[in-house]
């Protein structure tokens, strides 16, 4: 990586909890004698660490976790179970490591936010809150595409939420024919995971190469360029997937999806149809459903916070972390929303005891996998300068790199998926 090596990253990255929640330690002298309330919406990478932080930071208040969902399926790392490398059942977390620290979870559907009134109805009942903090993850814009909506996805699946979806799609890619083409169509920005659809097609291109060695794969992309684009162009090259068995078709030689038909399994661009056996849609997304009930949500369809707290700028005491969050600077990610979490938990906690909140340092972080022994990372730390957050350090694993480096990073990425679930749900 460039200008960062691993030791310091590593380094800094631990620093920002420390940093982060400094001083907070104390019971909030705002709310002796009277718990303060603090309600957290959505059980994933951002919501589970923001419940089990804030506790941390003060056990004196009250954590209600509202997430409807008995357990949780990690995205990052869903894609090798596309392709067997993988069982669905390693994705899968549940919220029994949150209650041991005192956090209550509660298991319903959120189905209205009173911003006014500080209220959480869902449909169990009502929750009343000094401090809200939303991490919904997204949600699609199914009429974006013409013929996609949500009957569609029981045929022509999305896989980004991982869960039933990624099982469907991993038995459809095993029952395909040798000699069989899939599509997969890549989303707009912004998007969750802005390397996940080019990991997926490099897996699925390596299952065909060793399995099904007449399939092909065709991406098409609304993009003409996308997250770690040199390493994945040189990995598919080195790799013998391009041309062969990975097409990726960009926005300027008519990769924009306008039209599907799911009954035929069709997929239409400005330019040209495509017929195939198995087709996978990555729709445009916005923020989750909940950030809509709450009104926190813009005209282009995502949160804007303070960057220094994530405080919604259109709703007093309530913070949005993770994909919904407009937190320019910093990628959809699982490890961003995890680190966005532990900003916000500090800046809550700092609120309740009647302090200013610190300064913020964010961190992110991913590995994408091309093929079981080839992996490639990106890194990032940056902070809050003029308003902005602002790189400080950071980089991309290296163009050039032995095989024995790109094992390595491909070994990396599982330590780094065991490292960052047990700091959110352990």
């Amino acid at each position: 990586m460039s200008k960062l090596t691993r030791r310091s990253f590593v380094k800094a990255a631990g620093g920002v909890a420390a940093v982060g929640l400094a001083g907070c330690g104390a019971a909030s002298p705002s709310i002796a004698g009277n718990k303060a309330q603090v309600i957290v919406v959505g059980g994933g990478y951002g919501g589970a660490t923001a419940a089990k932080y804030i506790k941390k930071a003060d056990p004196n208040v009250s954590v209600i976790l509202i997430e409807q969902n008995k357990h949780y399926y990690s995205c990052p790392l869903s894609n090798p179970v596309l392709v067997g490398m993988r069982d669905l059942e390693v994705q899968k977390w549940g919220y029994e490591g949150l209650k041991k620290h005192g956090i209550t979870v509660v298991h319903e559907t959120v189905t209205g936010v009173d911003t006014g009134a500080k209220k959480v109805t869902t449909a169990g009942g009502v929750f009343s809150y000094d401090k809200l903090v939303l991490s919904p993850g997204v949600s699609f814009n199914y009429d974006a595409i013409e013929g996609y909506d949500e009957a569609a996805t029981k045929t022509m699946t999305h896989a980004w939420k991982a869960g039933p979806q990624t099982a469907i799609l991993r038995d459809q890619i095993d029952a395909m024919k040798d000699g069989g083409t899939m599509v997969l169509v890549a989303p707009p920005n912004p998007f969750r995971c802005p390397p996940g659809p080019y990991e997926r097609a490099s897996l699925i291109a390596h299952y065909f190469k060793t399995k099904k060695p007449k399939s092909k794969l065709i991406v098409l992309d609304p993009k003409d360029k996308f997250s770690k684009f040199g390493l994945f162009q040189s990995g598919w090259e080195k790799l013998g997937y391009k041309g062969k068995y990975l097409e990726w078709v960009p926005a300027g030689e008519g990769g924009k999806v306008t039209r599907v038909d799911p009954k035929t399994n069709t997929v239409y661009t400005e330019m040209d149809e495509f017929k195939a056996d198995v087709v996978n849609v990555i729709p445009p997304q916005k923020a989750g459903k909940v950030a809509f009930l709450a009104g926190v949500a813009n005209d282009k369809g995502w949160c804007p916070i303070d960057f220094k707290t994530f405080e919604s700028t259109m709703a007093k005491d309530v913070y949005v972390i993770g994909d919904s969050s407009a937190a320019a600077g910093l990628p959809k990610s699982g490890y961003a929303a995890n680190s966005e979490a532990k900003v916000a938990a500090a800046a809550i906690i700092a609120s309740l005891q009647g302090k200013p909140a610190p300064m913020p340092t964010y961190v992110n972080t991913c590995y994408s996998i091309l093929a079981p022994n080839y992996g490639i990372s990106v890194a990032l730390v940056s902070t809050l300068k003029d308003g902005k957050i602002t790189k400080l350090s950071g980089g991309l694993s290296p163009m050039e790199a032995t095989p024995a480096f790109r094992h390595q990073e491909a070994l990396y990425a599982e330590s780094w998926y065991q490292a960052i679930m047990n700091d959110t749900f352990a």
